[in-house]
């Protein structure tokens, strides 16, 4: 058996007029804001996207869906990481898990860390628990802990029998 491990990372402003979006779900933010982005800006799907990629070193989610390209605006994130999972499938690769920290000082995302899950899970083609969602602030520092954006770092574990 063959394993390979990938990590992502992304991070999106947060602006007025623009839905926030982490992990497929649809939350408010205290202060109205959501993410910036050509697609809906999910971070979370996005370094989940960008973990998977690497693992295979099939470059990031801006070579397959680049930001300039039209086809991609406002794009579902989750129909994105669908075509994502396809191309490790092709590969002959399963995804053992994978596992994320969003870094955001509002909202609270507790309430909605098991649906994120659900939601990314029904999308990779595997259980839940295989699906790792946490949730932290950045203590007020940096951008995130200015609540100028949000962020997050993922990692995913594929193997290949």
């Amino acid at each position: 058996m063959q394993l390979r491990i990938g990590n992502g990372y992304d991070i999106h402003r947060l602006v007025p007029g623009r839905p926030l979006i982490l992990g497929g779900v649809r939350l408010e933010h205290p202060g109205g804001l959501g993410l910036d982005g050509h697609s809906d800006a999910d971070v979370l799907v996005h370094a989940l996207m960008d973990a998977l990629l690497g693992a295979l070193s099939l470059g990031d989610i801006g070579k397959y869906f680049p930001p300039d390209d039209p086809r991609w605006r406002g794009a579902d994130s989750l129909v994105l990481l669908e075509q994502v999972v396809a191309l490790v499938a092709e590969r002959g690769w399963t995804i053992v898990n994978v596992d994320s920290v969003v870094v955001a000082e509002r909202p609270k995302l507790k309430p909605q860390i098991e649906a994120m899950r659900a939601a990314i899970a029904a999308r990779l083609g595997v259980d839940p628990d295989r699906v790792g969602v946490k949730a932290t602030t950045n203590e007020q520092l940096g951008p995130t802990g200015r609540e100028e954006g949000i962020a997050c770092h993922a990692v995913a574990l594929l193997q290949k029998p």
